[in-house]
């Protein structure tokens, strides 16, 4: 199981190293996707909280990359933060999701983006539940359920 020490060592020392890579050209991510979840996804976006009703969805089930379809999160690992997106204690895999120290808007953070295409996910907080204490909060339109 993850916890915040090790996010951070990720962070500043490399990731783990992803089961395959999906690359595309721009136009290639616009054909594939709306332009809603382009700006999310590919440009570090982040959808208006409450948005989606992805947030109160509480059922059985696997959540994958929008981009590339890739599982990163189980349904039994959500949570209600009470904050406006979809959050999550771990990823399915420790090799799916990536992190990266994120400086922007004079804050920093530390950004999950899907260690197969780089998709922009969202952000991970060390406030989350027991036992990891990891808060991976991340944008709806990022994820798609594919599976109960």
């Amino acid at each position: 199981m993850l916890n915040w020490n090790e996010i951070i060592k990720y962070t500043n020392h490399g990731n783990p190293t992803p089961p395959r890579k999906v690359e595309k050209t721009d136009a290639e991510w616009k054909e594939l996707l709306t332009p809603e979840e382009y700006h999310v996804t590919r440009q570090k976006g982040t959808e208006r909280a409450h948005s989606s009703d992805m947030c109160s969805l509480f059922e059985p089930g696997i959540y994958a990359c929008k981009c590339c379809k890739t599982p990163l999160f189980d349904a039994n690992e959500k949570f209600e933060s009470g904050t406006g997106w979809p959050s999550f204690t771990q990823p399915l895999e420790l090799d799916r999701v990536a992190y990266h120290k994120d400086t922007s808007f004079g804050m920093i953070r530390v950004e999950a983006l899907c260690n197969i295409c780089d998709a922009h996910l969202g952000h991970i907080f060390p406030d989350g539940p027991a036992p990891s204490g990891l808060r991976y909060c991340v944008n709806a339109l990022s994820l798609e359920k594919v599976s109960e």
